[in-house]
């Protein structure tokens, strides 16, 4: 029994639980500003429910493909592959299986685009991030994190079938967001992406340099983010939660270029989950609030 709920546990560990609930939160505010009201409940749950599942299997791809590296990160290294707990076959069945449901799911449920767009993230994630750039290029999250910013595609286009100017902004914001929110807890672990090789910036260049390119992202988040509010047409709820956020943003990015401890770091880090989550529910707020203009 306890072997049983072991492995149960580990497979779950296989989907990375907590990005799924960070990249869901972006989902269902953008459904509701692709609708400019409350979608149904139905839609909603058909949306989260495949996108969960496209990025489930998707995250155990990435950990059968960085089950060598994980063994030598400090981080990584409870990892169920890493263990044992899961066998490599047994995850990429696993994750084959989420996929499949993903796709059927969300192509029956909610519309075929949706569904070719959460099965294209998961390609690009495993294909383009995981299997070439992750090991080989400085800049490996900065490209790779496009896959996490396609749930905001998914989310409008199950809405309105369609994709437009909008949906792409939101895209920008969350690809625009990712480096910055990676690069801080890498600072923490920077020892282990060295001993892994892994070129993640921090193991490659000084704090100052990484800190730079973080303020950099931070103030370009920042921007794009206030834009959407008239992409969007959303009103002064958005409006001023967009600016407060994105002073707040930069402000520990600043603090960061200063400091340059894992400390600070960290604090950046813990902020930027708080910022994206904060900054998508106030676009959901507006919506339920006072509507789009």
């Amino acid at each position: 029994m306890v072997a049983a709920r072991r492995t149960v546990a580990g497979y779950v560990a296989l989907t990375k639980p907590r990005i799924i609930e960070l990249l869901l939160v972006t989902t269902v505010p953008t459904m509701f500003v692709a609708a400019r009201h409350v979608p149904s409940g139905w839609l909603i749950l058909a949306t989260v429910g495949g996108g969960a599942l496209a990025a489930g299997g998707a995250n155990a791809t990435n950990m059968v493909a960085d089950r060598d590296i994980d063994a030598l990160m400090q981080r990584t290294v409870r990892r169920p592959l890493v263990t044992g707990v899961v066998s490599p076959v047994g995850a990429l069945c696993f994750a084959g299986g989420l996929e499949l449901a993903a796709f059927v799911e969300l192509w029956l449920a909610v519309n075929l685009l949706s569904a070719v767009l959460a099965l294209a993230a998961t390609a690009f994630y495993v294909f383009v991030y995981t299997l070439w750039l992750k090991r080989t290029s400085s800049q490996n999250i900065v490209i790779g994190g496009a896959a996490g910013a396609v749930p905001v595609l998914v989310g409008w286009s199950a809405v309105t079938g369609r994709l437009a100017v909008a949906p792409f902004v939101l895209f920008a914001i969350v690809f625009l967001w990712t480096p910055p929110h990676f690069w801080a807890l890498a600072v923490r672990y920077r020892s282990d992406y060295t001993a892994a090789n892994v070129p993640m910036l921090p193991s490659m260049r000084s704090s100052r340099a990484v800190a730079w390119h973080i303020l950099a992202y931070t103030v370009a988040v920042s921007v794009t983010a206030v834009v959407f509010s008239w992409v969007a047409g959303l009103g002064n709820v958005y409006l001023v939660s967009a600016v407060v956020l994105g002073v707040g943003f930069v402000g520990f990015a600043v603090a960061f270029l200063r400091a340059q401890t894992s400390a600070m770091a960290m604090a950046m880090f813990h902020y930027s989950i708080s910022y994206l989550t904060l900054l998508f529910v106030a676009m959901g707020i507006n919506v339920l609030v006072t509507g789009t203009r």
